[in-house]
């Protein structure tokens, strides 16, 4: 038999039953679901699935590879610049994580940002390799199919700025 459910009664959420002084809570898995479903990220997840595969994997990896290779070629001159993770660019993606000199690595990434280059500083969820490293931090760039070398350029010039802002030179 079915009951008349009431306006303030939800359906289909993590509570089935909300009353002035007491609530029920739905049957599992619902009950633990709380919120709206994450729907504008399955869509944006989608779109930029369909424009990575129109692009093509193979030529997004090839422009991933040749970015870095070319980062890593500047990069590598800059003064007091060490970057952690292999040079062979088969071997790895296109994030550089890196720090210059004594400079940590979240004053480093405030300096760029004033040079309009982003960056991500922290433990990048590898607090355990970072200690083994016996590093702080580290500040991080990620290249993408959107980057190029201007993106780089910008880069290196900004890690100057660094530079002379900390007495590095």
């Amino acid at each position: 038999h079915l009951e008349r459910m009431e306006p303030w009664e939800t359906g289909g959420e993590m509570i089935a039953n909300v009353g002035l002084f007491e609530s029920t809570w739905a049957a599992i898995p619902n009950k633990f679901e709380a919120g709206t479903p994450p729907i504008t990220q399955a869509i944006g997840l989608a779109a930029a699935v369909e424009y990575l595969d129109e692009l093509g994997m193979s030529e997004v990896r090839q422009h991933d590879m040749d970015l870095t290779a070319y980062a890593l070629e500047q990069l590598l001159q800059v003064p007091h610049f060490t970057m952690y993770g292999p040079r062979n660019v088969e071997r790895r993606g296109s994030a550089i994580s890196f720090t210059m000199g004594d400079i940590h690595a979240h004053d480093l990434a405030t300096i760029l940002d004033t040079e309009g280059v982003s960056v991500r500083a922290g433990h990048h969820c590898a607090k355990p390799l970072l200690r083994h490293l016996d590093v702080p931090a580290t500040a991080r760039a990620s290249f993408s199919v959107y980057n190029d070398e201007r993106d780089v350029d910008a880069l290196v010039q900004a890690l100057g700025k660094a530079s002379e802002v900390f007495g590095l030179n």
